[in-house]
């Protein structure tokens, strides 16, 4: 790709004639999607995938065309021009730096240089391993991808990034032929194929096998009000769905969102501190530069309670009076928006002894198994993966089918506590029609009166 730079530039340089602003977004690369379901390879797909798009900004409208046919550039960048013309809008972009760059994701395996077999043998010690008692059913899902892609803008702005992605998924379904019960994990990062090959693929299995099983022996929960401890993941799940999304400046500025004019409010505790950084090369919503060639970097949102910095595009961002935050992202056939990237809590000074030792009776959350948010109205409702009652500081029987839900601020304020330890983990989330990989996570967190309830 990086061969057609010139070329590239010549079409931004005839068409900055004719146009207000003008960029362009070309790559290739290619991917590899391995299904195992019930110890059978269901599906292997091997692509290579090259394209290019152009957005033309021209009386603050846009016009946007895409083609997978190189050739055919001007022909889009003329399809990209009328469109632009069609309408009058009211668009503008926040000033961003100029850059001239090139980056490469860090990595020891290289996916080209890993066969098609030895990522099979990998998936199948998962399989393997999770296939314990009463596991009924397993379902493994690996997806890599490795792609160049440039970024060129009439700004003068020329980016070349190379980057490299994998990761693996897992359920298990137990069944006492009675109660079904479901166990998840995933591994994989945005590095080489080491991110899931260093894993100890063994365990990995056998853990997801095993909370399967606790579940099917698992009591049906209480319902009310509780001090509950979610972990790492399902901390994450709440950050990323119920605070991650509210502060996308598309949503704010559509009024759908409960953080719209709370700018520098208090939303949360004090000890409440939640960052979105997309330039963390160790979570799996890494990337350097995003689809508008703005540069990221470690993003507060929320400190010390308070609601500080929102998520937002070059558009986004003028309309609400600041920088873009680098979050413009989408695949090269889109249009880019705003978008979470790698979304935590930061860790605290307890541990998690210390978190549950002064609960009389409570409830500890683990993992999620998705949910609901209106981030208009700032209520959410999580399923839980796996619960445990907590009784005079004492983590005691398993319960099963757990909900979590309430009014997302409530909450943030009823945050009491927060653990030391830290774990990010991996995924994908759709919005718009377009999926993006990212990070959630967190610590251990500590949370008063919280509303739980049993979930089907």
């Amino acid at each position: 790709m990086e061969k057609n730079l010139d070329f590239f530039k010549k079409i931004i340089d005839k068409i900055s004639e004719k146009a207000d602003y003008v960029d362009i977004r070309a790559g290739s690369g290619s991917t590899s999607n391995i299904l195992m379901k019930d110890n059978k390879i269901q599906e292997i797909n091997n692509g290579i995938d090259i394209g290019a798009r152009i957005r033309v900004l021209n009386n603050g409208a846009w016009g946007f065309a895409f083609t997978n046919d190189l050739n055919k550039m001007e022909e889009i960048a003329n399809t990209a021009i009328k469109l632009s013309n069609v309408l009058k809008g009211d668009v503008e972009l926040a000033e961003t730096d100029i850059i001239d760059d090139k980056v490469k994701t860090p990595r020891k395996i290289s996916l080209s240089d890993v066969s098609i077999e030895d990522k099979i043998e990998l998936i199948t010690d998962a399989n393997n391993s999770a296939n314990i008692d009463n596991v009924v059913s397993t379902t493994v899902n690996y997806s890599d991808s490795e792609s160049q892609t440039i970024f060129l803008s009439s700004e003068g702005s020329s980016i070349i990034m190379d980057e490299i992605r994998v990761g693996l998924f897992l359920n298990a379904v137990a069944s006492s032929g009675e109660v079904i019960q479901f166990g998840h994990g995933s591994i994989g990062g945005s590095k080489g194929f080491e991110a899931v090959q260093e894993q100890d693929i063994e365990k990995f299995g056998r853990k997801i096998g095993e909370k399967a099983n606790r579940l099917l022996k698992a009591e049906t929960p209480p319902s009310g009000k509780f001090s509950i401890i979610a972990d790492n993941e399902l901390t994450g799940v709440f950050v990323h769905e119920a605070l991650g999304h509210a502060a996308e400046a598309d949503l704010i500025l559509q009024n759908d969102s409960i953080l719209k004019g709370k700018l520098n409010e208090k939303i949360g505790s004090n000890i409440v501190n939640i960052i979105d950084d997309a330039s963390d090369k160790d979570g799996f919503g890494y990337y350097s530069y995003d689809g508008e060639g703005v540069k990221t970097e470690k993003n507060q949102l929320v400190k010390d309670g308070k609601l500080v910095s929102l998520l937002s595009s070059r558009e986004s961002a003028v309309k609400l009076g600041m920088k873009s935050s680098g979050n413009a992202r989408s695949s090269i056939t889109d249009q880019p928006i705003v978008r979470m990237s790698n979304t935590y809590l930061e860790p605290g000074s307890m541990s998690f002894e210390e978190l549950i030792e002064d609960i009389k009776e409570g409830i500890y959350l683990k993992g999620s198994r998705g949910g609901q948010v209106d981030t208009g109205k700032g209520i959410f409702q999580f399923n839980a993966a796996e619960s445990f009652k907590i009784e005079e500081g004492q983590i005691t029987n398993p319960l099963r089918d757990v909900s979590l839900s309430g009014n997302v601020l409530e909450t943030l304020k009823n945050v009491d506590a927060i653990g030391n330890d830290f774990k990010l983990g991996i995924g994908f989330c759709g919005k718009s029609g377009q999926v993006a990989p990212v990070g959630d996570g967190g610590p251990h967190t500590r949370i008063l009166n919280a509303m739980v309830g049993g979930s089907s």
